[in-house]
């Protein structure tokens, strides 16, 4: 038996492509974004669903680049092709790089004034409540042994815990993890 063919992406104009893209762009914060992503590509418009939207996902994490212009490239090449990928990532891009130039036009102007840290610490607030969302959302999906959790904890622990930089903790946990869900010959000799 076969594995059924996967969806056919569905047909989706440059502008509507762009302004979703835009619109993700222009309210998502930092890290959070990828909540935005799933909600607006899954959830809203079904351009893709939960399992291609990791696959897709993987692929940008591993990519050099933000992880969101990332995902605007894949998400728009597969539903247009090279011109979707160029429209969606600008639409992505223009309002993050419009407001960067706006903090900093207000940074010269305004310096480090206790109104400045407040706002960046509500930012910073705001943007770890989203990327906690999405580790809830797509780890009940994609996370389906104990085994995973695991891996998940013992990751998050190395990183925040003991300090271990990012790419080696996620290059053990990789190994340990191929090597625990490794096919194995389930019969008795």
């Amino acid at each position: 038996m076969s594995d059924p063919a996967p969806p056919t992406p569905p047909t989706v104009s440059l502008a509507r492509l762009f302004w979703v893209f835009l619109v993700m762009g222009a309210t998502s914060l930092g890290g959070g974004v990828v909540g935005y992503l799933r909600t607006g590509l899954v959830v809203r418009n079904r351009w893709v669903d939960d399992v291609t939207f990791v696959e897709l996902l993987s692929i940008s994490q591993t990519l050099p680049g933000l992880n969101a212009t990332n995902m605007s490239i894949l998400v728009g090449d597969r539903l247009r092709g090279g011109w979707g990928a160029l429209v969606a990532t600008l639409g992505m891009c223009l309002p993050g790089a419009s407001l960067m130039i706006a903090a900093v036009y207000a940074y010269g102007i305004g310096g480090d004034d206790p109104w400045s840290r407040a706002f960046l610490q509500g930012i910073a607030a705001g943007a770890l409540g989203l990327i906690v969302v999405v580790l809830v959302q797509l780890g009940a999906k994609v996370l389906k042994s104990l085994a995973d959790y695991v891996f998940v904890l013992a990751t998050a622990a190395a990183v925040a815990g003991f300090g271990v930089q990012v790419p080696y903790a996620l290059i053990v946990a990789g190994i340990v993890a191929i090597w625990w869900h490794r096919p194995r010959d389930r019969t008795f000799k």
